[in-house]
């Protein structure tokens, strides 16, 4: 399976190459292999039979952090829908998007999200998930500004990644506070630790780190405003990332914790309330949009919610139809994303004012748009998947009654009611953007292109997914012994026998009832729309989470402004005051709080001689000089009497090849002073003022006093082994060498030295750029 999920990034990094031949060869034609063969790979797990795989591969098995690999009922359908939808995104991709666009940068990106979005659904190790987490917020930033010469691509891209990167570092809180008290970093093993969590005192705080990166990755309210402003990504990206892979990926992490939070009764609370009133906010707002993308993107919302929603629930009918829901989703939502992107190909515009009448002249894309709209309405018809699902979610908001107590118990009351006002403008959105681009008028005056139906290329992605819909509506239990059943067991941490799904239960079902009152008001409200639509300002009005964020926003940054103002005044010297300072009271404050200057003792030193007295005395004689000297070349001679007198010490005390280093360093250093000696500032006495004076002096006692106590407490502790005696007893071992020292910086700390190394060429290198460009600039 590692395979599987690190091919696209391995890939990745062939495909500018690839790009070279893009005017011959489309970049997404190669790249298209990918998606396709992962697909091919874990479709064959696909069966009745099915049972877990579980891989293991060593990255950092001294922390408990390896690559852990778990492929469940759960993590198959997704990796089944991250790879499938690839493949049909990447295919589209390849007539929506020109050769003269930047095709490596975007398939370099989309490569790293898809390798980002596999390894969170198959990552059983907590940490290596985070790490694929952020990976999918990073990639998801690139696809979001791909367009990045578009001020709302950058501000698009900025605020997803801004609100998921916060609710990421969130959830790794809550892992952090999970592996510690069940002492392990695998999901399963804390799963097998139910009742451990489930008792202890931080389990309401774990629970809110965990759902804040969940709900903040799924766009739930109200953490929801950053996916209408990504819809400014290429339609491409706004079908893979916004309709069946990202925004789902909060909902695979409730999914998967789902076993550990479900038996407390906040978590039925949290998550039921925060996916219905995310249903009924998004359907509500989505009727409100103009922009085709910003329909969709309320209707992604209102869907993810109802999916949260019946996560929250945590029956078993409702994880099923959850599970069933993601599916259907990701068929007609791909879809019909793909569609509204022909749309702006073909015309030039996404607004929907703008347009209509264009049945007659996209004849095929208005064909798949009935199928797609209709679907997503929860229309009544038995060739439309999403029927079923929303059937099945009116099912479970009837069978909560009898759960709880208190406010759950009110919420289960009202829960139902809920979902049909939120499946009321559902239906109304739906019917706004199939009849608003099909039917009505013609406006082909008001269009920036001639339109006409879309390329054959283009249409067969939205095509199979159509099929999907038609084919799932026609024979709705075509998966569920095969693959739904098995997700369902896997939310549930135990086997489910498969679930039987029903067009038909008769007029006395409660379900079909509620269905019935969704078509019957949702036709009236869509016939009446312009009478009504005045509500939209009152509520939401002037009211709005994107004001809110925007001046949180601009608060933060004139905060930070003046922060930053205050002390980067572009004086040296005060920025060394502030390090120094800094450095004083945080390493003075952790010894005394840590007992590090309790323990001093002055045993088992060296005897001093006078030898050694008077070079320490020359050596503080010499740096004291320092302070008043005028002239550079005395300045500079009397700097390396303190490093020679450093050499003659490690003589004494026996350590000649430190002694050695320390006299090439030396001589290095004043030589180099002394080639820039023309170009060393003159010195002269500064005019300090008695204020500025006493703190220097105190930083500088301070500095000194830290560092002499630091020695002395060094010496003194006896916290842990001396690793002193590590080295002297495998130094000759591992390294081969007799010389402790050697071995320490060419063996034990090699590759320390490789970097510092390497940073002194990088370095080196950076300075002859600059004297080459200065004397380009001089001729």
């Amino acid at each position: 399976m590692i395979f599987a999920v690190l091919i696209p990034l391995v890939f990745a990094l062939l495909v500018p190459l690839l790009s070279k031949v893009k005017n011959k060869v489309h970049t997404g034609i190669f790249v298209l292999l990918i998606p396709l063969g992962i697909f091919l790979y874990f479709v064959r797990f696909i069966g009745n039979d099915f049972s877990p795989v579980r891989h293991t591969y060593n990255w950092i098995p001294s922390l408990g952090i390896n690559f852990d690999f778990y492929l469940d009922g759960l993590s198959l359908l997704f990796v089944l829908l991250i790879s499938g939808i690839g493949t049909l995104v990447v295919f589209y991709s390849i007539y929506y998007l020109h050769v003269s666009e930047r095709l490596a940068h975007f398939y370099v990106y989309l490569l790293m999200f898809m390798s980002a979005m596999l390894g969170v659904v198959l990552s059983d190790n907590v940490f290596v998930l985070y790490s694929f987490w952020e990976l999918t917020s990073i990639s998801s930033f690139l696809l979001i500004g791909y367009w990045h010469h578009r001020e709302r691509s950058r501000y698009g891209a900025q605020k997803s990644m801004l609100i998921t990167v916060f609710g990421g570092l969130s959830m790794l809180g809550g892992l952090i506070l999970l592996s510690v008290i069940t002492g392990t970093t695998s999901i399963r093993g804390m799963i097998d630790q139910v009742d451990l969590i489930i008792n202890n005192n931080y389990l309401p705080l774990i629970l809110g780190l965990i759902l804040l990166g969940a709900f903040t990755k799924s766009a739930q309210f109200p953490f929801h405003i950053w996916l209408p402003d990504a819809m400014e990504a290429p339609t491409p990206v706004s079908a893979y990332l916004h309709s069946a892979t990202m925004v789902k990926a909060g909902i695979y992490l409730v999914a998967r914790f789902l076993p550990i939070f479900v038996a407390f009764e906040w978590f039925y609370i949290t998550v039921s309330l925060v996916g219905i009133v995310t249903l009924v906010w998004g359907s509500y707002m989505a009727v409100r949009q103009t922009d085709l993308k910003g329909i969709l993107a309320f209707s992604t919302i209102s869907q993810l919610g109802m999916i949260m929603a019946m996560l929250g629930f945590g029956t078993e009918a409702a994880i099923f139809a959850a599970v069933f829901h993601i599916l259907n989703h990701a068929t007609f939502k791909g879809s019909l994303f793909m569609i509204a992107g022909i749309i702006d190909h073909e015309t030039g515009t996404r607004d929907i004012r703008k347009l209509g009448g264009l049945f007659t002249i996209m004849p095929i894309s208005g064909t798949l748009a009935v199928f797609g709209t209709f679907s997503m309405a929860g229309v009544p018809f038995p060739f439309l998947n999403g029927f079923y699902s929303k059937e099945l979610f009116f099912e479970a908001t009837t069978k909560l009654s009898d759960q709880a107590n208190g406010l759950a118990s009110f919420l289960s009351t009202a829960i139902p009611y809920l979902a049909v006002f939120g499946s009321i403008f559902t239906f109304v959105y739906s019917m706004y953007l199939f009849f608003g681009v099909f039917t009505g008028p013609k406006k082909f005056d008001l269009f920036k292109k001639k339109p006409h139906e879309a390329p054959i290329g283009m249409l067969i992605s939205p095509l199979i997914l159509i099929l999907g819909v038609i084919i799932i509506g026609l024979f709705p239990n075509i998966a569920n012994s095969s693959l739904l059943a098995h997700a369902t067991g896997g939310i549930m941490n135990s086997p489910m026998e498969p679930y039987h799904v029903h067009y038909w239960h008769g007029f006395d079902s409660i379900a079909f009832q509620m269905s019935l009152i969704v078509v019957g008001l949702g036709i009236v409200l869509f016939l009446t729309r312009k009478k009504w639509s005045n509500i939209y300002h009152v509520l939401p009005g002037k009211l709005s989470f994107n004001k809110v964020y925007d001046k949180l926003i601009q608060k933060i940054d004139d905060v930070s402004t003046r922060v930053t103002n205050a002390y980067m005044t572009g004086s040296i010297k005060l920025y060394m005051s502030i390090i120094l300072v800094a450095i004083i009271v945080a390493t003075f404050t952790i010894m005394l709080t840590t007992g590090g200057l309790s323990n001093i003792s002055f045993d088992d030193l060296a005897e001093v001689s006078a030898v050694d007295i008077a070079v320490v005395i020359i050596m503080v004689l010499a740096a004291l000089a320092t302070i008043f000297v005028n002239d550079k070349l005395a300045l500079i001679i009397i700097t390396g009497i303190v490093g020679f007198g450093i050499s003659i010490l490690f003589v004494i005390f026996r350590a000649p090849d430190l002694a050695l280093t320390q006299l090439v360093v030396e001589t290095v250093s004043m030589a180099l002073f002394l080639l820039a000696y023309y170009h060393l500032p003159e010195l002269r006495k500064r005019e300090e003022t008695l204020q500025t004076s006493t703190a220097n002096t105190i930083i500088a006692v301070g500095m000194g006093l830290l560092v002499t106590l630091t020695g002395f407490a060094a010496h003194s502790a006896d916290w842990f082994n001396k690793i002193s005696d590590y080295f002297v007893e495998t130094a000759y071992k591992l390294g081969g060498g007799h010389n402790i020292v050697n071995v320490i910086l060419v063996d034990m700390r090699g590759l320390d030295t490789l970097f510092e190394i390497a940073v002194l060429g990088i370095a080196a290198l950076a300075i002859y750029g600059l004297i080459k460009l200065r004397n380009k600039e001089a001729e």
